[in-house]
């Protein structure tokens, strides 16, 4: 037999192989080109009304143009962002289920709820959106103007004195606050997300708040009073108000939402995705609606907001050693 007939069948297998990575590549070039073919689906993992959810209906707005296909936001609130998440997790890894959620939903709330995902292997990051500030806003009937003023209020015992917390990682902010100020007695009162921590300070059920600019707006009229920034310069949008580290509380803390998908989600998606969103925050409109309300657009790489989530799991569990945060 000669060496040209024991080299056929390879020669065939070969050929085979060749024809399949052709077949597949063709295939995959072809669902690059027919995503999305159906309504994509964002999760919100809050109520309604907070500043992810803002920004995540801002965003589904501009990415179902981009996409030319509708994409719609949904609520789903509980347990600290977890039930929301959970369900993005367990979704089809096919780009039709993302979530939507704050940093702290996937650094945080893991750590303190039994959670049935993980916060790094089961999803696949696809870009981070947008970063923002965060304010210590008061009800202006709190008889306190500066942060100096507040901490001798709750110091003194005259008042009783409480915040609210929409999520978690507010929870964990304010408990941090209490122990820099050594305040404590203030009560730590938990609501369903950030729009409804905000009602109930406008209200006055409870006195303050840790908040992003969402709450501009109301501290502009005069509904609500800001008392600090949690960052390392005063914000051009809030000049007047000063840093927490200006008046001698060393505390600094930024929020942000990204995008993400459940784990396994092909490449050719998460690309699309994350080339989409980077051109939506790179657009003057949406730069100028996100300077309003001092949010920083991102439109970041998986790559970086994989770190990023490693990171924040980092810090936060440090905080919680910290301040032995425990939920109530």
């Amino acid at each position: 037999m000669s060496n040209a007939s024991l080299n056929r069948p390879h020669r065939r297998m070969l050929l085979l192989g060749l024809a399949s990575l052709a077949a597949t590549s063709a295939l995959t070039a072809q669902a690059a080109d027919e995503y999305p073919a159906r309504p994509i689906h964002i999760i919100v993992p809050y109520a309604p009304g907070g500043s992810t959810d803002a920004v995540g209906r801002l965003l589904a707005e501009k990415l179902g143009q981009a996409l030319k296909q509708s994409v719609v936001v949904e609520n789903k609130p509980g347990a600290n962002g977890l039930i929301g998440s959970e369900m993005v997790a367990r979704a089809a890894p096919d780009g039709y289920t993302l979530l939507f959620p704050a940093g702290s939903v996937l650094a945080l709330s893991p750590l303190l709820y039994k959670a049935n995902f993980d916060p790094v292997k089961s999803f696949a990051p696809i870009s981070m959106v947008a970063s923002w500030s965060l304010l210590l806003v008061a009800n202006p009937n709190v008889p306190a103007i500066t942060l100096r003023e507040l901490i001798d209020l709750a110091r003194s015992g005259k008042r009783s004195m409480s915040f609210a917390a929409g999520t978690s990682g507010y929870s964990l902010m304010c408990e941090q606050l209490k122990l820099l100020i050594d305040a404590p007695e203030i009560i730590n009162v938990p609501y369903n997300g950030s729009g409804p921590q905000t009602q109930a300070v406008l209200g006055g059920q409870t006195d303050l708040m840790i908040d992003t600019f969402n709450s501009l707006p109301m501290i502009r009229a005069g509904k609500l009073r800001a008392l600090g920034i949690f960052s390392d310069q005063r914000s051009p949008t809030l000049p007047e108000v000063p840093t927490m580290k200006e008046q001698g509380v060393n505390m600094e803390s930024k929020g942000y939402a990204a995008l993400l998908a459940p784990a396994g989600t092909p490449l050719h998606i998460v690309q699309r995705l994350q080339s989409e969103v980077a051109k939506i925050v790179a657009q003057p409109e949406i730069r100028e609606r996100f300077a309003r309300l001092d949010y920083e657009p991102v439109g970041g790489t998986p790559e970086e907001l994989a770190t990023a989530i490693v990171k924040d799991i980092a810090r936060y569990r440090n905080m919680v050693k910290d301040t032995g945060f425990k939920l109530g």
